[in-house]
């Protein structure tokens, strides 16, 4: 991955199991419906489920996730322990301990934080960056990305070949569907409604609406530094963040609430309140012995 990547796209995950015969039934009914050559088999939220379900064991199990008693986890549990279901979703929330800028979020609901973007906003501006990406799973953009991938990696390329019965999927053609997955992008209007839920679940749950134009600008700002180059290429097919700041603004605006965003202190130690209650655990269990 390249560093302070702003890529917040859904799906962000890298296919593969540890053992070479690692398999993934497909199934009589999409097998043979890539063999009549028809592309919009079936796929439902239960099948991109289960299937970023397993996409995101593997990457749990490859990167550094922060603990339970870590800083960043006990942050990031503050501001989304309440928030782990809605309209038809379940999440649960993790903290992947990397420099890079990014969060995604995939189709089971799973939800992963890198620590670089918790290094660089505070707690408003990240739950407007959260909620963005709820709004992908809430829209089913996660669903439909997986869709893709299967169909243009999975299938097309491991199936379509075969003429018996073929039960599985391969570790190699696994990771054809991650690289699928992590060169997709959400289009625009995809982008635009999801930064509109982040804005209503702001001003729904009772935060700073003004702390979304605020991350906008800080990612606008990125875009313009070292990584500049890369920023464009990764954005050409979405909506250029100063847009969706000022998209932000007028929104604020128009509920009559805008007020320019300050930043609030940025904290993702552990606080003092946790250390003293671990430390009086601690001595409780030397004294018992």
């Amino acid at each position: 991955m390249k560093k302070k990547s702003i890529a917040l796209i859904v799906l962000l995950a890298t296919f593969g199991f540890t053992k070479a015969n690692a398999q993934i039934n497909l199934g009589e009914k999409a097998l043979g419906a890539v063999q009549k050559g028809y592309a919009g088999f079936t796929f439902s939220d239960a099948d991109a489920a289960a299937l970023s379900k397993a996409a995101v064991a593997e990457m749990d199990a490859k990167n550094q996730v922060a603990p339970a008693t870590d800083g960043y986890a006990i942050r990031l549990n503050r501001l989304f322990g309440k928030h782990t279901s809605g309209n038809g979703y379940t999440l649960n929330y993790k903290v992947y301990m990397l420099k890079e800028v990014n969060a995604f979020a995939t189709a089971d609901g799973s939800v992963r934080v890198y620590s670089g973007l918790m290094d660089i906003m505070d707690d408003n501006e990240l739950l407007a960056v959260i909620g963005h990406e709820i709004g992908h799973v809430a829209n089913h953009d996660s669903r439909d990305g997986m869709k893709a991938a299967y169909r243009k990696e999975a299938l097309i390329d491991a199936v379509s070949s075969q003429s018996g019965k073929i039960a599985a999927l391969t570790e190699t053609q696994l990771g054809k569907i991650g690289s699928a997955m992590i060169d997709s992008k959400h289009s625009r209007t995809q982008e635009s409604e999801a930064d509109l839920f982040s804005y209503d679940f702001l001003k729904k749950n009772g935060y700073n609406v003004n702390a979304e134009e605020s991350a906008f600008r800080i990612l606008a700002k990125m875009s313009e530094g070292a990584e500049g180059s890369f920023l464009d290429k990764m954005m050409s097919s979405h909506p250029d963040p100063k847009q969706r700041a000022e998209d932000a603004k007028k929104r604020a605006e128009k509920d009559g609430v805008y007020k320019p965003y300050v930043q609030q202190k940025i904290v993702n130690t552990v606080p003092a309140s946790v250390k003293k209650a671990t430390a009086k655990k601690t001595v409780k269990k030397t004294t018992k012995k």
